[in-house]
């Protein structure tokens, strides 16, 4: 692998910086500009007005880094990495318009969260803008989900919809501070040595640089959040979560065991993917629209049973870590192996169903601690 591995750790330090420099000066201009969270006793939990422009921090740190990387790398400013990177060269400039396309996918998400964050779009307008990101990323970008099927229009349908789901379950997911960010922090590191082991660098790359992104900014973001990264952040962190994993390849005939692999950004998603099942099952069966929020996710179960909401956000992230680990061999490992490990995160997601409908209708007696 060469040096490609410093040149992850290099892309996540990069990221981690970045955002860890930009967020303060997101926070003061969002404190200007009253661009603000106040508290409206709703199901954020939050008892002062909180500046709201994450999301905004995030993605200005990450497309900077891509920024300077590629002018980096086009100039060989770091010529320490030269060797590792001039074979690639070509690729670079071959990718250059499905990146550009990826990245404004990023921004018109960060924009759509924006706009949501100021004027409150209702569903259907959501939705819409969340289609139209979905379809750029799909069609000019070449995001591509597939399961075994050649069939192109199923293919980009699948695409598009796995990243609208993704940029709504992050949406829904964030609803205590860190949770989100951390989460999905966790699953792009997976995401990064699933990619370097195939030797899929760039996105190793892109993946390790978007978790030092949302690691840099959890640490304004945990508890008590100085900052929120809005539904801003929520699009952004969706979208690159459904773009990254749909471009790691995780089966090929050439190496791989079973078939089983194909089920690991699932896997390594699972909290967030899981949690907006059995809240939007939840609502559904109150007679309640699924795009309300309320008490129903899993962090909230585990302020019912006791923890605090720092606790609960540290569990939740346990278990992110715990699934993720237990599924990784899965991509290495042969038939019997990658069953038994599938087998071992489905039990692990039906205790945490579990605990979804038992504890569903306790009272809310701790929910608005911090």
């Amino acid at each position: 692998m060469g040096n490609w591995v410093q040149i992850y750790l290099f892309a996540f330090l990069a990221g981690a910086i970045s955002t860890l420099l930009l967020t303060p000066v997101f926070r003061k201009i969002a404190e200007i500009t009253g661009f603000m969270d106040c508290p409206q006793g709703n199901h954020k939990g939050h008892r002062k007005a909180t500046p709201l422009l994450g999301g905004a921090s995030m993605f200005t740190g990450w497309i900077l880094c891509i920024a300077a990387g590629l002018i980096a790398v086009k100039f060989n400013l770091i010529p320490y990495f030269s060797d590792s990177l001039s074979d690639h060269l070509p690729g670079i400039t071959r990718s250059a318009f499905p990146l550009g396309m990826i990245a404004l996918g990023a921004f018109l998400a960060v924009l759509l969260g924006l706009i949501d964050d100021k004027y409150a779009l209702s569903a259907a307008q959501k939705f819409g803008g969340q289609f139209i990101v979905a379809a750029i990323a799909v069609t000019w970008g070449g995001v591509k989900v597939s399961f075994f099927i050649n069939d192109p229009a199923f293919i980009w349908c699948c695409s598009v919809f796995w990243i609208m789901l993704l940029m709504n379950s992050i949406n829904f997911f964030d609803n205590m501070d860190g949770l989100a960010v951390g989460t999905i922090s966790i699953s792009m590191m997976f995401f990064a040595v699933v990619a370097a082991l195939n030797q899929q660098y760039f996105i190793a790359v892109f993946s390790a640089l978007t978790c030092g992104v949302g690691c840099g900014f959890w640490f304004y973001n945990y508890n008590p959040a100085t900052i929120f990264m809005g539904d801003s952040g929520s699009h952004f962190l969706g979208y690159m979560a459904a773009v990254l994993s749909a471009g790691v390849t995780y089966f090929c005939k050439d190496y791989s065991l079973s078939r089983f692999p194909i089920l690991m950004p699932l896997f390594i998603l699972a909290l967030p993917l899981f949690d907006t099942a059995m809240v939007v099952l939840i609502r559904t069966l109150n007679k309640k629209p699924f795009w309300i929020g309320d008490h129903n996710h899993i962090s909230h179960r585990f302020v019912r049973m006791g923890l605090s909401r720092k606790q609960a956000v540290w569990l939740v992230h346990l278990l992110a870590l715990c699934i993720g680990l237990g599924i990784l061999p899965v991509f290495w490992g042969n038939f019997y192996t990658a069953a038994i490990l599938v087998a071992q995160s489905m039990i692990m997601l039906l205790v945490i169903s579990i605990m979804q409908f038992t504890l569903s209708d306790r009272q809310d007696t701790r929910e608005d601690k911090k």
